[in-house]
């Protein structure tokens, strides 16, 4: 594996821990609310254990990508790649928010064409 391909994947790899840290511990604070548009204080506090549940798959994914990078596991580290990818185009396409694609999608895909040619 290439040292492009490695600091990709670490770049997907910390959004999707800052992604966890987001919806698991800051989704009710001003900064949670504000980066996922939420309509106000009491929408954010209704939503707070379904936000730490997707936090808490963000976070497996984020472990998931450092475990197999680690033991140089490249089947591993494609299919993690290809779940954030999924990921990413599901919430772009379900919350008619483009920029998740450019945000979750777009690294993952720089990441598998790296790590594949």
């Amino acid at each position: 594996m290439n040292l492009l391909s490695t600091i990709l994947i670490v770049v997907v790899a910390v959004e999707h821990l800052y992604f966890m840290v987001l919806e698991m511990f800051l989704w009710t604070t001003p900064k949670g609310i504000k980066t996922f548009n939420l309509k106000s204080k009491e929408f954010a506090n209704d939503t707070k254990t379904l936000a730490a549940n997707q936090g808490l798959y963000n976070g497996f994914l984020s472990a998931g990508l450092l475990f197999a990078l680690v033991f140089n596991d490249i089947k591993t580290i494609t299919f993690f790649l290809v779940c954030v990818t999924v990921a990413g185009i599901y919430g772009s396409y379900s919350t008619r928010q483009i920029k998740l694609f450019y945000i979750q999608s777009i690294p993952a895909v720089l990441a598998l064409i790296s790590l594949l040619f």
